[in-house]
């Protein structure tokens, strides 16, 4: 019998290229939905990318299921073999109730795991991200951010969401510990994904290269990431599933700590002819503008940070270098204006 994997959050941008992946790598899918009509979007995404699609409805099925509700999950882990939990919510602006993001996170976590134990799954892939990792400052001494760092959420620089990855992955190892040591967890940490989604319906990362591509702000933050492609972060699940190595492990899958600006250039280096924004707003007028907006003000902490981040463990995982994220946010933008979406 082929293997089948419960993937929560199955619409979201990350989860339908780990879908396609799955199918391509000959395994079974059963994604979660909030409503199935959100299946059909997932199926009719990934039908034009799969290697057969003769016998895609056998082996991409859908349950609708709710993070912060019990109901239906007993049933949804009926003769599934893996569990891959991405379902996660990812704001463009931060929420005025942190407990928005962070119970939704931390609950539908704990919920998926316990559903998965009860039903004897023993070997889970969590998303997390790389902000559970580099979300406070570098410890003195450390040269580069690796998995053996953790944000401490009780920084007071820490943003909701930030806080909501770390507290929810911190859930999950501590349920593994104290609840289910016979679990094998594997943790996934992207960084900021991007790349050409497989549908119009993406997430809020891909919103961040639509709103260089529309040109809404005249200057640019000094603020930057650790960019990664979505292909990557979908091959880093798929594979981890029959790695016995990344048993136990976290997984740090970014490329490399990429500008603001040096997005936009590469943006802008593919497509000459749209008006890109790539000036570099002072640091000052980012502050004062916070005062106002609280989305400006959720980056303030981040101004002037270069972090560098140690991947070694993913390109061991991989077997391979990583693709480049300036490719990964022109692919982006191509996707965007090819679809007449900017």
């Amino acid at each position: 019998m082929p293997t089948t994997v419960l993937l929560t959050g199955s619409s979201g941008y990350i989860a339908k290229h780990i879908v396609l992946q799955l199918l391509n790598a000959g395994y079974h899918v059963r994604g979660t939905v909030r409503s199935m009509d959100r299946g059909a979007e997932v199926t009719e995404a990934v039908r034009p990318h799969v290697n057969d699609a003769a016998d895609l409805d056998t082996r991409l099925t859908y349950v609708a299921l709710d993070l912060s509700s019990d109901a239906g999950w007993d049933a949804a882990m009926e003769g599934v073999d893996v569990l891959m939990h991405t379902a996660s919510p990812f704001p463009l602006t931060q929420p005025k109730n942190e407990d928005d993001l962070i119970r939704p996170a931390v609950d539908g976590a704990l919920r998926a795991l316990r559903a998965a134990h009860k039903a004897g799954v023993t070997r889970v892939i969590f998303t997390s991200s790389t902000v559970a990792i580099s979300g406070s400052a570098l410890p003195p001494g450390d040269s580069s951010f690796d998995e053996t760092n953790w944000t401490d959420p009780a920084d007071p620089d820490v943003s909701a969401y930030t806080r909501s990855k770390t507290l929810a992955e911190q859930a999950a190892w501590d349920f593994i510990r104290d609840e289910a040591p016979d679990m094998q967890l594997t943790v996934i940490n992207p960084g900021f994904v991007l790349g050409a989604p497989l549908d119009k319906n993406f997430g809020t990362s891909v919103q961040v290269i639509e709103r260089l591509l529309r040109g809404k702000d005249p200057m640019l933050p000094n603020i930057g990431f650790g960019t990664v492609d979505v292909q990557d972060v979908a091959e880093m699940h798929v594979i981890a599933i029959d790695k016995p190595e990344t048993h136990g492990q976290r997984i740090m899958t970014v490329d490399s700590f990429i500008s603001f600006k040096e997005l936009a250039l590469s943006i802008k280096a593919a497509h000459p002819n749209r008006k890109i924004p790539t000036r570099v707003a002072p640091d000052f007028l980012i502050r004062f503008l916070g005062r106002f907006d609280p989305a400006i003000k959720s980056i303030i902490p981040s101004l002037g940070r270069v972090d560098k981040m140690d991947n070694a463990r993913a390109i061991s995982t991989l077997g391979r270098g990583m693709r480049r994220g300036q490719k990964a946010a022109a692919a982006s933008a191509t996707y965007l204006i090819e679809n007449k979406l900017v």
